[in-house]
């Protein structure tokens, strides 16, 4: 299986994954910019991408930026969809209440997941089956 990528702007990098076996490609920043405490920007990555057909792109956060420094993805995990080919943009959350953080071309912001993708046909039910959960929601199952 390969993962087509088209370069929009000369400074995008192409995500590579830190080591072997990693499940995340790191995406890199192509423009810079300070992002305020307590603010979000859409950063873009120079990128555009083919998925594979079956297959969506999940954009997650990268921990070091987070323990470190409060950045985040704010609709984490962002989705992309196999037909999309416009730019991938990542929307990073700065969660320090002080300090701004600082984005440079190349720097890691994110990481790409690849995963498969089930696409059922979507049915009305008039019941559902039982299971030993049942109705009990967020937080039956204790702390």
């Amino acid at each position: 299986m390969t993962l087509a990528i088209q370069r929009l702007h000369p400074d995008a990098t192409l995500p590579v994954r830190a080591y072997g076996g990693d499940a995340g490609l790191d995406l890199h920043a192509c423009e810079a910019m300070d992002i305020a405490p307590g603010a979000r920007a859409s950063v873009g990555t120079g990128l555009s991408i083919a998925l594979p057909a079956g297959h969506a792109g999940l954009v997650v956060p990268r921990s070091g930026l987070a323990a470190r420094h409060g950045i985040s993805v704010v609709n984490a995990p962002g989705l992309i969809d196999e037909g999309y080919r416009g730019e991938v943009r990542v929307l990073l959350l700065n969660t320090d209440p002080e300090a701004s953080f600082s984005v440079a071309v190349g720097d890691r912001i994110a990481q790409l997941v690849i995963v498969a993708v089930a696409t059922p046909e979507v049915v009305e039910a008039q019941t559902l089956d039982a299971t030993a959960r049942g109705e009990r929601g967020f937080g039956s199952s204790g702390i």
